[in-house]
């Protein structure tokens, strides 16, 4: 029986936008880039923000021309739902490493509620060994799987918001609010520490990074049961991204100048003041105001693509 041919999928396409998605449990954030880019047959892409296969929620995935401008939600606010269990410790701080230690939980509900008010505000962490943090070119992880401690220097975070939910005996549902390289698993470390009886994270759910909510993403299997032709309908524009930044619209001229690599004037604000610019409705880039007033490209779109 003569063999069929294979189909073969089409070139991946050039698309540019903003997918928001509701990561699940069970693969890496690399794992879901992919999967939504293979949906999507889109040729470029990056994610904004890692989160461990344990977690799930929103990982906001940028394609095309919108990875230029992802560092904005590198560097903004993040919130959670998590999980923590008082009386055992781990290798990770969370429920995929081994059990290092159990301890009785003899506890009040008064004394965690004062525990976790004393790790609100700006605090130190030391970055756990198990993460993708960078000595001499290497990961963390890579050098504790190989059961080699490196000295790692505390980072300053703020942690917005800290707040116990519920307690269903030694399980604890916390929601938090923090700044950008906050480890959350060491956040639950930390409390088990203060409590004298350790602890470790097992469920993390991200809900919000900066303006962007979990409830305008969408899962995997939803994008996956649309029609092809209707995937690119839950991209949101490159410049999503950054309606945090005032709005800058330039006439012809200007956004020709710009767009040449020349400063432009007819803009006003305070030196170093960054705008999202437009020559009428079309999105050109990001400009930053200098000490003369003149309007500097700091990022733009690619030529065709403004």
């Amino acid at each position: 029986m003569a063999k069929l041919p294979q189909q073969r999928r089409a070139p991946r396409r050039v698309v540019d936008g903003v997918l928001f998605l509701d990561k699940p449990v069970g693969i890496s954030s690399n794992n879901a880039l992919q999967k939504a880019r293979w949906l999507l047959n889109a040729a470029k892409g990056g994610h904004t923000g890692t989160l461990d296969p344990m977690a799930s929620g929103l990982l906001p995935l940028t394609l095309g021309e919108a990875t230029k401008f992802s560092q904005t939600l590198l560097d903004a606010d993040k919130a959670y739902d998590a999980t923590v269990l008082l009386g055992v410790t781990t290798t990770t701080a969370d429920a995929e490493g081994e059990v290092l230690a159990r301890c009785p939980v003899m506890v009040s509900n008064v004394e965690i509620e004062a525990a976790i008010v004393s790790l609100r505000g700006e605090i130190e962490q030391i970055p756990p060994m198990y993460s993708a943090l960078k000595h001499h070119g290497k990961a963390l992880y890579e050098y504790a799987r190989a059961g080699v401690e490196i000295a790692r220097e505390p980072r300053r975070v703020t942690i917005h918001r800290f707040e116990m939910l519920e307690r269903d005996g030694d399980s604890l549902k916390v929601t938090v609010e923090c700044s950008k390289g906050t480890y959350v698993r060491t956040l639950a470390s930390d409390l088990g520490a203060l409590l004298g009886c350790g602890a470790h994270l097992t469920a993390l759910r991200r809900t919000r990074i900066g303006p962007f909510s979990l409830d305008r993403a969408i899962s995997l299997t939803d994008l996956e049961a649309l029609p092809v032709e209707g995937r690119d309908g839950c991209l949101a524009p490159v410049d999503a991204l950054l309606a945090h930044l005032p709005r800058q619209i330039l006439d012809e001229n200007q956004a020709r100048n710009l767009t040449h690599g020349q400063p432009t004037r007819g803009c006003s604000g305070g030196s170093g003041e960054m705008f999202r610019v437009y020559e009428g409705e079309r999105f050109l880039g990001v400009a930053t105001l200098d000490g003369d007033g003149l309007l500097v490209a700091t990022r733009l779109m690619a030529t065709g693509k403004q």
